[in-house]
């Protein structure tokens, strides 16, 4: 990893290889504390934050002494995908009681949906002449350390793609899937007021992701359509406690012309009075894979008395 320096002190959005990630939970951390980040969160899907980190030596040590080691705050999030109508709304949960029966439930539904449309997707693909093997080009891709149907994300779909010529990068696969609806296979998820609602059965805080990678104009259940403005309110008066504004929509399928600092800006107009205003890098350990564009440790984020107002 190339060492750069945090913009922000606080990083509330990070993947590790538990989903799409490159990164280890021991090397995030390691990372984090390199460039300098005060706290970090690990935000996967559909699988519950790290407890322990795996050392060199393969011993373990919790991930929250391990941090503190190295002079940072390891906060345990979630990040859901929800409503199945309308792409990239995410609400990430932070304190959240990992041990709550319903959670337990919702995470393993959602891991089954993504395995069953991920294998249709593939099969999808091939029949329009782009082949890609469900065993052998998404199961198997890692030998021998072989993933299992409900550990694969559509991330590992689009890098396949790429892998195999059909596109020039993985994003750009991203936008060829999305935007063709033969590809853009709706699957099973849960509704983003049910998260929001599970969130707080746990006791923990709801969070909007990257607001903006909303559409402007959305189908609400496949037909209402509404805008992207009113959509959020839906959501705050389903209890919805805070919301990204610094993010890296440069580095994305962002369909908007606005930039980053610039959405901070409206985010931040809009929401500071009536939510917690949160923000990440959507970090993923890019350079491992030879991304040209790569999410930098801290670009995005928050300071550390708005982490405070999380009360977490």
């Amino acid at each position: 990893m190339s060492v750069s320096y945090c913009k922000y002190p606080c990083d509330m959005h990070c993947h590790t290889v538990r989903s799409d990630g490159n990164d280890t939970p021991r090397e995030l951390l390691s990372n984090a504390a390199l460039v300098g980040l005060k706290v970090v969160a690990i935000t996967d899907h559909d699988t519950p934050p790290p407890v322990n980190c795996e050392l060199e030596d393969g011993s373990e040590v919790p991930c929250d002494e391990y941090a503190s080691e190295l002079k940072i705050v390891y906060v345990p999030g979630y990040e859901f995908s929800c409503d199945r109508w309308v792409d990239d709304v995410h609400i990430c949960g932070y304190a959240m009681n990992w041990d709550y029966p319903a959670l337990a439930d919702e995470i393993q539904m959602a891991r089954n949906s993504k395995s069953e449309a991920y294998k249709k997707l593939c099969g999808m693909l091939t029949s329009k002449g782009m082949e890609i093997d469900w065993e052998l080009d998404i199961l198997r891709v890692d030998t021998p350390n072989e993933r299992a149907p409900d550990e694969v994300e559509r991330k590992h779909i689009f890098e396949a793609i790429a892998v195999k010529g059909h596109t020039p990068t993985w994003s750009e696969a991203k936008i060829m899937v999305r935007d063709d609806p033969e590809l853009n296979i709706r699957r099973r998820k849960i509704g983003a007021a049910a998260a929001i609602d599970l969130i707080h059965a746990c006791g923990g805080v709801a969070v909007l992701a990257h607001p903006y990678l909303i559409d402007e104009k959305v189908f609400v259940d496949g037909k209402e359509k509404i805008c992207r403005t009113e959509y959020i309110e839906r959501l705050i008066t389903a209890g919805l406690d805070g919301i990204e504004a610094s993010y890296t929509y440069d580095k994305t399928s962002y369909k908007g012309t606005l930039s980053p600092e610039e959405i901070e800006q409206v985010i931040r107009g809009k929401y500071t009075d009536r939510l917690f205003i949160s923000g990440g890098s959507d970090y993923h350990a890019g350079h491992k894979k030879g991304n040209a564009k790569v999410r930098h440790l801290g670009e995005r984020g928050i300071s550390m008395d708005e982490f405070a107002k999380f009360d977490l």
